[in-house]
């Protein structure tokens, strides 16, 4: 277990060793990934939309508990732009609470509802967005802490199409709460250029799908360990109606692609290859890699083996050590030479 090296706004908000914050990963979040990355010393979320029904979403709270071995985890609320989709919204938030849990992350337009819902439990609630002027309008809304997210991050990083790295500068001049920052981030280095960068902490995706405790088939995590820089595509970008979503290259998302270019652009068009539970189905549980949308980064080129979390994020902060004393060393050099 890796000591703390930073101490941030963030660490003391969620009062986690680390400046680190999981992602939801749709399908993938379950009791035993949170868990580990909460035991880890960082802070991760449950997203209900991962589940069935409600009462499997309830029984995983519980067992998210019991593995956080009395230490507090997150669930993520988002508020889907989909007609239809907030139904179960309110039960979700309900159900967390009665379990516990006052450590939320939420997701969407006009979430000022929500985040009042939260602070009225005695919770806490840090917005993602892509754009600054959303994370100004999250922050009025109440808001304790922002998450931008860039375009290089894997599942649906917004149409914004910026680096995190050009949105944190200019976010964390004009934030007033903490500022997380996420997408493209997989190594020590880069966490702690985030930190460089006026954020306070990061999100981390596609770093975590090797990890031992995350649940999906063993051919899934090897093609995550094969990927190489330009093994992520954007899918949906731009303009387009479906929304951004960066995933793995496989055959789903060059047909998807294709169908773009033909100029396909309403949902029933994409529906075959991207709706309801294919990429959980064929990929995660019978290791069809080819097969779904399967929301990657190009942060997982740094996944060189599966193993478990803990060694996970624990080398992660060594490396972010090991880059900051270097820093240390080349300001002192120029102060020498001036």
């Amino acid at each position: 277990m890796h000591p703390p090296v930073f101490r941030t706004r963030i660490t003391e908000l969620f009062g986690i060793r680390h400046p680190i914050l999981a992602g939801g990963l749709m399908w993938l979040s379950n009791a035993e990934y949170v868990a580990s990355v909460v035991r880890a010393g960082g802070m991760a979320f449950l997203t209900p939309r991962s589940f069935p029904e409600p009462g499997a979403f309830a029984r995983e709270l519980v067992r998210c508990r019991e593995l956080c071995d009395g230490m507090p985890f997150g669930v993520n609320l988002n508020v889907s732009r989909v007609e239809g989709h907030n139904l179960r919204l309110d039960e979700w938030l309900e159900l967390s609470l009665r379990a516990g849990v006052r450590h939320f992350e939420t997701v969407g337009r006009a979430p000022g509802d929500l985040i009042h819902r939260i602070h009225a439990a005695g919770g806490i609630a840090i917005h993602k967005c892509p754009l600054l002027r959303h994370a100004l309008n999250a922050e009025r809304a109440g808001a304790d802490a922002i998450t931008i997210i860039g375009v290089e991050a894997g599942g649906h990083p917004g149409n914004a199409e910026l680096s995190c790295y050009v949105v944190a500068p200019l976010a964390a001049r004009t934030l007033r709460v903490p500022l997380v920052i996420g997408g493209g981030i997989g190594s020590g280095e880069g966490i702690l250029a985030a930190l460089a960068a006026g954020a306070e902490g990061v999100v981390l995706g596609s770093r975590l799908l090797a990890a031992e405790e995350v649940w999906a088939h063993a051919n899934y995590k090897a093609r995550i360990l094969a990927a190489e820089q330009e093994s992520s595509v954007l899918t949906f970008a731009g303009t387009h109606p479906m929304g951004a979503w960066r995933v793995l290259e496989n055959e789903t998302a060059r047909e998807v692609l294709r169908r773009e270019a033909s100029g396909a652009r309403s949902y029933e068009e994409f529906a075959d290859l991207v709706g309801g539970t294919k990429s959980r189905d064929y990929a995660y549980r019978d290791g069809d890699v080819e097969r779904g949308m399967l929301s990657c980064g190009p942060a997982a080129v740094f996944s060189k083996a599966v193993e478990p979390m803990e060694a996970i994020i624990d080398s992660l902060m060594a490396e972010a050590g090991a880059a900051q004393r270097r820093l240390r060393r080349l300001a002192l050099a120029e102060s020498v030479d001036a």
